[in-house]
């Protein structure tokens, strides 16, 4: 088993622009925006120097809130080399989430874009700190009492500092300055704070370490067989671990290219695979179905690609085998894990026969245990048997941040992560993930797993994308409602869903509710939010 790597992210960088100093490390290709690693590493330092002349400290945590733009990704390393740890901000949140994130991360420094889509970012930081249009000097807010700095990079704003004055502040710090400062950091320090997507409460901030984040993206390149001669597609957003761990980070730990996508459309994709000539890409199964739809898909010259990974919700064989057959990744990999886990916990093997490729999320990364316990217990199940995943190893969180009670609740006194998803693993380590301990159904005494039922319908030829639930019932408890997706220019009827049930599935699983949406609330990330989808059902048809 590969030993651990002990060293920081910008001990990571800093290697790789040695190694790798004329390799390409970043390419935009809509901005036509490209850079070396040594131009890339020397960009990071000037970024680090320019956040240590504002006098932030060690430790300070820094909220960025912007889409994938290159500050992003420059940020991320910068931070990786003078030790205040990047506080993610999802692109969705409005002004309560927001505030609420910014006062429970303790945030010293906010970084945003000015605006996103129709929401106007610098607005709604306005709404919350009025003192900011006012104010010179160090910012004084009374509902945010730790922020001093806002940091608008694409624009002006009263009150606020641009990434100019971050650049040209930079000139204040010598490279000895910065230098000393990075010696003082560990492996083990915190160096990412990321709140958990919100499906369900309030979100809770993961603090992940360097060591966490380092070697998680290694053993994630090593899955795929990433080399510097690969180029990496990244259209999933920074802010998620899927953007800056799977991506960049992984991309980064062989010294390959990133190729990052700032908003996802299908388009957008495809033109950069084509243009960049790709490798691999990621996404969640939502961007690979939208892609494979696209009615250019099939102008596109993605021949290029290898590999990839495809995580964030459960993948449809289907959608695996057309990504395997019409995109060519032959060697596209499934990763399972969340963000309190860094945040690979198992991943599919380039080498996998196609039954665990499709079937299976793969087997435990390496210096990664996997258990699967009785749910509530410490008790183990036998092989094939469903129970409640569990995890330790070098990639379990710190803790969540100012969080030590619900911490708690999800690491046990041995240290295992308590991951709350359904599975089962066989003799051979494959883990199968069959569904969420809250999303599953019990009905009249029976449980019903959603994930069956999803699997089974997505295979009716007029079903474009299906999610399952439960919702309440007076006589049984909860019953099963479906809501459906159909493709394009094609009619279902609820009747034909029951028929095609009949004599495949058991019947207190087909569902007695039948829903057709044209989508799916979701987070910025592409997690499919079940929870909104029942409570709307409940509202709108059983209250």
């Amino acid at each position: 088993m590969a030993e651990l790597v002990q060293k920081t992210i910008g001990q990571l960088l800093k290697e790789q622009s040695s190694k790798y100093a004329k390799h390409e490390a970043v390419v935009y290709p809509d901005r036509d925006l490209r850079m070396t690693y040594e131009q890339f590493y020397e960009k990071c330092r000037t970024v680090a120097k320019g956040l240590m002349a504002l006098g932030i400290e060690k430790g300070e945590n820094i909220a960025v809130w912007t889409t994938n733009i290159p500050e992003w990704v420059q940020l991320q390393f910068a931070s990786g080399l003078m030790g205040a740890p990047i506080v993610t901000v999802n692109t969705n949140y409005r002004q309560s989430e927001l505030e609420y994130l910014l006062k429970q991360s303790d945030t010293t420094t906010l970084i945003l874009m000015s605006q996103y889509r129709d929401h106007s970012f610098i607005e709604t930081v306005q709404a919350i700190c009025p003192e900011l249009v006012n104010h010179k000097g160090e910012l004084h807010c009374e509902r945010l009492p730790h922020l001093k700095r806002v940091i608008l990079i694409d624009g002006t704003a009263t009150g606020a500092l641009t990434w100019q004055d971050v650049l040209q502040g930079a000139a204040k710090i010598s490279d000895e300055a910065l230098d000393d400062r990075h010696a003082t950091l560990t492996p083990d320090d915190v160096i990412n704070i990321q709140y958990t997507s919100g499906t369900t409460g309030f979100p809770k901030g993961v603090m992940l370490t360097h060591s966490n984040l380092v070697n998680n993206a290694i053993n994630i390149a090593e899955c795929m067989r990433l080399t510097d001669e690969d180029r990496l597609c990244i259209p999933v957003p920074f802010f998620h671990c899927f953007g800056c761990v799977i991506g960049t980070l992984a991309i980064v730990s062989v010294g390959g290219t990133m190729v990052p996508v700032q908003e996802f459309s299908p388009d957008a994709v495809l033109a950069a695979i084509e243009k960049e000539r790709c490798t691999a890409v990621h996404g969640v199964p939502t961007m690979f179905i939208s892609k494979l739809n696209s009615p250019n898909f099939e102008k596109y010259d993605v021949s290029t690609l290898r590999t990839g990974v495809m995580a964030g919700s459960t993948c449809p064989v289907e959608v695996m085998k057309a990504v395997i057959d019409k995109m060519g990744m032959t060697d596209i990999t499934i990763c399972y894990g969340q963000t309190e886990s860094s945040p690979v916990i198992t991943q599919t093997r380039v080498d996998d026969d196609f039954t665990a490729k499709v079937e299976t999320v793969g087997r435990a990364l390496a210096n990664v245990e996997v258990k699967i316990v009785h749910p509530g217990t410490d008790q183990e199940v036998a092989p094939n048997e469903q129970g409640e995943l569990c995890t330790r190893g070098y990639h379990v969180m710190k803790g969540y941040y100012n969080n030590e009670e619900e911490t708690n609740n999800v690491i046990d006194a041995e240290g295992w992560l308590h991951t709350g998803d359904l599975a089962t693993m066989d003799e051979n380590g494959f883990v199968r993930v069959t569904g969420r301990l809250k999303d599953m159904i019990i009905r009249g005494g029976e449980n019903i797993y959603p994930r069956e039922i999803e699997e089974f319908l997505y295979t009716h030829p007029k079903i474009f994308d299906v999610q399952v639930a439960g919702v309440p019932d007076v006589k049984y408890g909860e019953e099963v409602v479906a809501w459906i997706i159909v493709h394009e220019n094609v009619v279902l009827t609820e009747e034909e869903v029951r028929e095609f049930c009949k004599g495949q599935i058991s019947r207190h699983k087909i569902p007695r509710y039948i829903h057709f949406l044209t989508e799916y609330p979701m987070t910025a990330s592409g997690k499919i939010q079940k929870f909104k989808l029942r409570e709307d059902f409940i509202s709108n048809h059983l209250g």
